[in-house]
């Protein structure tokens, strides 16, 4: 539904009165309200329905707690007369009430969002004794359509997930003939209401405007969530109503669960996320830190990977409170992974890898890894993709503190709108953009939401995988999606919440189709599908400094030379790795087939970006790093940053040792350092700048110098008397 919650709306107070307007023929007085409902499970629908119904202070009997259920399943077929035995077994003694009115729901998917006095009111302006809710389809007997009374206006047809009614009239439509406790409750309540005698005997009605109860199946685009003062409500747009109750009926039971996250006094606008610290859990009155497995999953080549294990080792928390589940199918990561281990291993309390030579595939591994920390009585279950940052090393703590079975922190992929959650799915569960994602992705709004796909990181408590587990033979990763998508269309189908968190920054998700692992290297070629965690690792931190910086706080060691950090050390050195690793260095003869006209004027031992397949991403760094620069301390001039010569030069004593005056064929040229020199890596080198009479000696690795190329700038490179030093040249507009 395109608007739900996309602009939470405002509504006067005036409307509120209109709404509620009553003649003094409505009066509630003398008349008490109880809310009764069956139930065999405290499920996490039955707890926010619980939770809904003490917000609004309304009193409530539940009935078959605990019992076994004997009325079928009502999810996938008709059933539900042990409903109606269970009902009348407990409403004896409301039999001849009539100062009582009964309001049965649901209560696995209903939100109440009204109070005693608002249901009265409603109920009695009705001038029914018997009201059943409606809604847009006949079920179970499509074949009864036709004697429904014709509705001009409404919902035409009987729902049975609400039904107020004085508690003698219920007792009497309850009583209307024996039921088995497998057949169906809804065909029960309309066959009575199709008679019309009895119909007319119970003053029986149908809610055929919403105003008690909003069964949101074939409705999701009738209502919309807005602001009455200090709650949320769902308001039925085309009857202009504000519904009571609201029934997540049929496979609408996912808006129900976004509308729970507004509706009755969740999240609000002027107040934010009211629910969020409701629950928690105290870890300090407890007297060991819960045993947690984190368990991390590379099942395909992903960017970053030390990184990634850099920061799972930084987490906080104790260490000998972890077990360490590895499941890697990536050859090329096992080198991290043992890093890893190698590293940490003694400090946790349990690890266990599967290598890519188990020849395992993922839904058996996360199913292994599950069982697994059951099997260690482990309390939670820290599932973790690799393809992932998680820049907050307090999440752990954060989560547990939640107290929810099964939460995600929300990551999000920068400078997208793709998260770690879907807030709607489609109907063949795939995802579909909720109207409140965008608000939620962005931080704009915060909460804990209840949402029904999470992926990439979540925090399980082994209660509730114990659970699911029993009910899916230990399978719960199976299906006929991917791994997560299993795991969560098992969660929605028994019924379990999952949740998201987006409170704090947590971290991040990365691009990781077509990831590299033939270079050395790889993540140098990340500079456009993953740049945030590119800058992390190659760019300066300093240089963020210089695009601050005023002009005359820019080093210029010589005349319009320029010299600022541009590159870590460690981009500098898988410069070199790549080049070393490449190892087709030019002979620094003129004579030079990779450029056109085969004739280097000025040659030198080099080689070429395009050589190693790094072109196209130098020419983005050229465009959105140096150029802001150069934009800066040359006023006026608009740089393209284009280029068709850049490369990393080697000089050598026994090689090439210095380059001869020239000018460069550039409007600008960029020289970084890829070592260091004074006798570090190499001694001397440098670059001397012949018509200013200035030389730039021992420029900082990783630093860039930048000058003008052709006409005033005429420069040579200076003697490199000792070791190797590296350069990377670019020849920028020529």
């Amino acid at each position: 539904m395109g608007k739900l919650v996309s602009n939470v709306v405002r509504i006067v107070v005036s409307f509120l009165f209109v709404t509620f307007h009553l003649s003094s023929a409505t009066s509630t007085e003398g008349l008490d309200l109880l809310i009764i409902t069956v139930a065999t499970d405290e499920t996490d629908g039955y707890l926010r329905f619980k939770q809904s119904i003490d917000t609004h202070g309304l009193n409530l009997r539940v009935f078959g707690m605990n019992e076994e259920w004997l009325g079928g399943d009502v999810s996938m077929n008709t059933g539900g007369g042990h409903k109606l035995n269970l009902l009348k077994q407990g409403l004896v003694e409301y039999k001849d009430r009539d100062d009582l009115v009964l309001f049965f729901t649901d209560s696995y998917d209903v939100i109440f969002a009204a109070n005693k006095e608002e249901i009265l009111s409603k109920f009695v302006a009705s001038k029914s004794k018997l009201m059943v809710s409606a809604e847009n389809t006949v079920w179970p007997d499509r074949s009864l359509k036709k004697k429904y009374p014709y509705v001009e206006h409404g919902y035409p047809y009987l729902c049975s997930g609400g039904i107020i009614g004085y508690a003698s009239t219920y007792w009497k439509a309850l009583n209307a003939w024996p039921v088995k406790n497998n057949e169906d409750d809804q065909l029960f309540y309309t066959l009575i209401y199709l008679n019309e005698t009895l119909r007319n005997e119970l003053g029986m009605k149908l809610d055929h405007k919403a105003e008690l109860i909003q069964n949101l199946n074939f409705a999701q685009t009738d209502v919309d969530i807005v602001e009455i003062e200090n709650q949320a409500r769902v308001k039925n747009e085309k009857f202009n109503t504000l519904p009571c109750v609201i029934h997540g009926n049929g496979p609408s039971k996912i808006l129900l669960n976004r509308i729970g996250n507004y509706v009755p006094k969740n999240w609000h606008s002027d107040y934010g996320c009211r629910q969020c610290d409701r629950n928690l859990l105290d870890l300090s009155a407890l007297e060991y830190h819960p045993l947690i497995q984190i368990a991390i999953f590379i099942p395909y080549p992903v960017p970053f990977l030390n990184e990634f294990f850099d920061r799972i080792s930084k987490l906080d928390y104790p260490k000998s409170r972890i077990n360490i589940f590895i499941y890697n199918q990536v050859e090329e990561a096992e080198k991290s992974v043992h890093f890893f281990l190698l590293q940490k291993r003694s400090q946790y309390n349990k690890v266990q890898d599967l290598d890519p030579h188990a020849h395992i595939d993922e839904i058996t591994a996360r199913n292994i890894a599950l069982h697994k920390s059951l099997d260690n009585e482990c309390d939670y279950q820290f599932s973790v993709n690799a393809n992932t940052q998680l820049t907050n090393p307090n999440v752990l703590y954060f989560l547990l503190r939640k107290n929810r079975k099964i939460i995600a922190p929300m990551l999000y992929r920068p400078r997208t709108n793709w998260g770690n959650f879907w807030g709607a799915l489609n109907e063949d569960g795939y995802y579909l953009r909720a109207p409140d994602y965008l608000s939620i992705i962005s931080r704009n709004r915060v909460g804990v939401w209840n949402v029904p796909y999470i992926s990439e990181v979540y925090l399980s408590k082994a209660s509730a995988l114990r659970e699911i587990s029993a009910q899916t033979n230990r399978d719960v990763y199976n299906g006929v999606f991917e791994a997560d998508m299993n795991m969560c269309a098992n969660m929605r189908k028994k019924g379990m919440f999952m949740y998201v968190t987006n409170e704090l920054e947590f971290g991040r998700t990365l691009y990781s189709e077509g990831v590299q692992t033939v270079p050395r290297h790889p993540d140098m070629w990340q500079i456009t599908s993953n740049p945030v965690d590119w800058e992390d690792k190659y760019i300066h931190p300093g240089f963020w400094n210089t695009v601050q910086s005023e002009i005359t706080d820019i080093t210029q060691p010589c005349p319009d030379v320029f010299m600022f950090p541009i590159f870590t050390e460690t981009m500098a050195d898988h410069l070199v790795d790549t080049m070393n690793d490449f190892g087709k260095w030019s002979n620094g003869q003129n004579e030079d087939e990779r450029i056109s006209g085969g004739y280097e004027n000025v040659p030198t031992r080099d080689i070429h970006m395009n050589q190693v397949g790094y072109e196209k991403e130098w020419l983005h760094l050229l465009k959105h790093y140096p150029s802001r620069i150069v934009e800066k301390v040359y006023p006026g001039f608009y740089t393209k940053a284009s280029s068709i010569m850049m490369f990393v030069v080697k000089y050598r004593p026994d090689e090439q040792p210095f380059l001869r005056p020239h000018h460069d064929a550039s409007t600008w040229t960029m020289n970084v350092a890829l070592n260091t020199g004074g006798g570090v890596d190499y001694e001397g080198g440098g670059c001397n700048f012949i018509r200013y009479n200035c030389s730039v000696l021992n420029i900082p690795k990783g630093y860039a110098m930048i000058h003008p190329g052709r006409l005033t700038h005429y420069h040579e490179g200076l003697y490199t008397t000792k070791g190797t030093r590296y350069i990377v040249v670019s020849f920028v507009d020529p």
